[in-house]
């Protein structure tokens, strides 16, 4: 029993690493998913997870995703964003975390922050290199930047939910 239990805690601070990478717009929901996902195979016998459990964290991580590619590409697009702007949003969002983790000293709000405002930054300077004047090009950075964060905050509180599930099934047998 007592080794289940090192298994357990083990997973879970794995499984917290992975959570830490969904602030670096990496794909840590599907890490926890997998990893999860591998150690109830692994230790099905003990029955820690039942199939519900791991199918909800699996459906959870899916609305992950689906939430933060529509909504800034909602916001790119309601802001008249081409391709062109969602590959330099996606480009600016990720160096745009890596900064803002840098150089915004408060954990996690310098990576969402980052994150944005490197989206923005991104459609935008792809969209005025691609021809479009000024103010259309700001209007869509100002959109993509918008639709980044509120997407990936949207992930990060399911990614939560996910961990906390996982915690609970760990520990509700």
């Amino acid at each position: 029993m007592a080794m289940i239990l090192i298994y357990s805690i083990s997973l879970l601070i794995m499984n917290l690493i992975w959570l830490g990478l969904v602030f670096f717009a990496l794909p840590g929901n599907w890490l926890i998913v997998i990893t999860t996902c591998l150690f109830a195979w692994w230790r099905w016998d003990d029955g820690l997870f039942s199939i519900i459990s791991l199918v909800v964290i699996i459906v959870l991580a899916l609305l992950g995703e689906l939430i933060e590619f529509l909504s800034g590409m909602t916001a790119a697009r309601k802001a008249g964003g081409t391709r062109r702007s969602a590959l330099g949003a996606i480009i600016g969002a990720i160096s745009g975390a890596l900064i803002g983790t840098v150089f915004i000293p408060v954990p996690l709000l310098g990576t969402l922050i980052g994150a944005g405002c490197g989206a923005g930054c991104g459609a935008w300077a792809f969209e005025l290199s691609g021809g479009k004047d000024m103010e259309k090009s700001v209007r869509i950075g100002v959109g993509a930047g918008l639709g980044q964060f509120l997407g990936a905050v949207s992930k990060i509180v399911l990614g939560i939910v996910i961990w906390l599930i996982v915690a609970v099934a760990v520990f509700w047998t």
